[in-house]
């Protein structure tokens, strides 16, 4: 081990950041990312010059980043409009982009650490942390953002992760770095700065360990979650729409005496619900007097067009959205998605990109636009069910820590209707995951509901009640988990995380004279 780390650190930084990968969803090897993080720091540590830096905490980001998301590969697997093999290559190359976040943190933090603390070891390791939330945020921001797999979703198996509702999902990152950073420094002896890092976990390990959430209330509203179990091979089947909603329908259930909201997952139905009154009045057969149904389906919108002379009505654009639908066929609210997935649903740089041989990875002719941003719906009352506000939060859109909430009015849960059946295996639970986060950042329980998998009710301390796995169709039965009293990071967003970034600067010049 020690010859691959003289002799050929650029390997080692890249095996251990393809390993440290294991610490996400499905395995769950948190103690080796932390081990993998440890390796890192020493390899920086050791590093000659800036480009060293660079490129070894680049290759890490490579291995990291190439494990964590060979799940988009399966992505290209449901179009033919580009060769299914070109899924690889593009975990590869996206890959290589967000790798340049890793590289910049440890860089930052390398700079930093010979400009204000002389190359001393416990500077560089508050630095690094401190850097590491500004990459990750800078991650989820630059270029629309992709914030998948953030580092702190490593903490959920453990009493950590209730930290967030403190930093939030970036701060949580910089936990990882110091846990990585007492082990770096607990392998050299220096067992009074690592105790001292290392205390402050485990005092969180052991709050989120005793921290329950609320008991759900007698008067709960009732709620039905409804999985088909339709694949993407099979989900823009024109011969299949009614066997879908057949599916859809049963599942549902009849109606019952106390009223229901019942969810369906992203795009459930084809229909253009606003354009035609014949599918309002078939789902709002489905209800009971004081139901109401929440459901995907797109918007539509259309423009006439200039063909050889005369004038024919194209297709425009089209919103990704969620519909309530009332008993008596009314559609009182809708929510547009705002943060759409480049090439899932819109092809950026079309002018350039299509003639090149590149789509959409969604089916269809016109690209999607984006709505407002978070929003709270109203959901009208009903006997034995108060009138009450629900956000949502469109499949990707809840990987985005610190916009999904409208805090002006804030809702008392939210719901999160996806299709992760283009997501392999490793995606749908590592989606999860993340909504789980958001779930204990803003102490609001979260509804989700996917045609194959992972469907959940999740309470407002990220705790899973009830799920239904993939490839499975069936239903959930429940009562909606009460919301918690805004939590600090529901009061600051990520300017928590950011104090955090503040608070550990100032610590690493604050202790640049007490280790080498």
């Amino acid at each position: 081990m020690q010859a691959v780390l003289d002799r050929r650190p650029k390997l080692a930084a890249l095996i251990a950041g393809f390993l440290s990968a294991t610490g996400f969803e499905p395995l769950k090897l948190w103690p080796v990312t932390l081990a993998c993080l440890a390796l890192l720091i020493l390899l920086v540590e050791r590093a000659p010059d800036r480009r060293a830096v660079l490129a070894r905490g680049w290759l890490f980001g490579v291995g990291h980043f190439t494990l964590g998301l060979n799940w988009i590969a399966h992505a290209f697997t449901f179009q033919d409009a580009m060769p299914h093999w070109f899924g690889y290559g593009a975990v590869v190359l996206l890959s290589l982009y967000l790798a340049v976040y890793p590289a910049l943190a440890a860089l930052g933090a390398w700079w930093l650490t010979r400009r204000f603390a002389s190359g001393r070891t416990l500077p560089f390791l508050l630095f690094l942390a401190a850097c590491w939330i500004a990459s990750e945020y800078l991650r989820a921001a630059v270029f629309t953002g992709f914030a998948w797999n953030p580092l702190g979703v490593i903490w959920l198996p453990t009493g950590i992760a209730i930290a967030s509702t403190l930093i939030g999902t970036y701060g949580l990152g910089a936990l990882a770095l110091l846990a990585s950073g007492a082990l770096f420094l607990a392998a050299r002896r220096d067992f009074k700065p690592a105790a001292a890092m290392a205390a402050p976990l485990l005092a969180l390990a052991l709050w989120g360990l005793l921290a329950q959430a609320p008991a759900t209330p007698a008067g709960a509203p009732r709620i039905r979650v409804v999985q088909p179990n339709i694949g993407q091979d099979e989900k823009y089947s024109a011969a299949l729409e009614e066997a879908h909603f057949r599916t859809l329908a049963a599942l549902s259930g009849t109606p019952r005496p106390a009223p229901r909201l019942i969810f369906w997952p992203e795009a459930a139905i084809p229909a253009y619900l606003d354009m035609e009154p014949a599918w309002r009045a078939r789902l709002a057969a489905l209800l009971g007097p004081g139901d109401l149904l929440l459901t995907g389906a797109n918007k539509v919108y259309y423009k006439q067009a200039d063909k050889g002379g005369y004038s024919e009505t194209v297709l425009a654009g089209a919103n990704n959205s969620v519909w309530i639908v009332t008993p008596d066929a009314r559609l009182p609210a809708r929510y547009d998605k705002a943060h759409l997935v480049p090439f899932g649903e819109y092809l950026p740089m079309r002018s350039i990109l299509q003639p090149l041989g590149l789509s959409r990875l969604v089916p269809g002719d016109a690209d999607f636009w984006p709505g407002p941003g978070p929003q709270s719906l109203t959901l009208p009352a009903a006997p034995g069910r108060p009138e009450m506000r629900m956000g949502v939060q469109i499949c990707y859109e809840i990987i985005f820590s610190g916009q999904v909430v409208d805090a002006a009015n804030r809702p008392a849960f939210l719901f999160n209707p996806s299709n992760d059946a283009w997501f392999g295996s490793w995606g749908p639970v590592q989606h999860l995951a993340q909504a789980r986060l958001r779930a204990m950042e803003e102490g609001l329980p979260i509804v989700r509901a996917t045609p194959t998998g992972v469907s959940a009710i999740i309470d407002a301390r990220g705790h899973v009640l009830r799920a239904l796995g993939p490839h499975h169709a069936g239903f959930l039965d429940g009562a909606l988990p009460p919301a918690l009293s805004p939590t600090l990071f529901a009061r600051l967003g990520n300017w928590a995380a950011f104090l955090l970034l503040l608070l550990l600067a100032g610590l690493a010049i604050a202790t640049r004279g007490s280790s080498r």
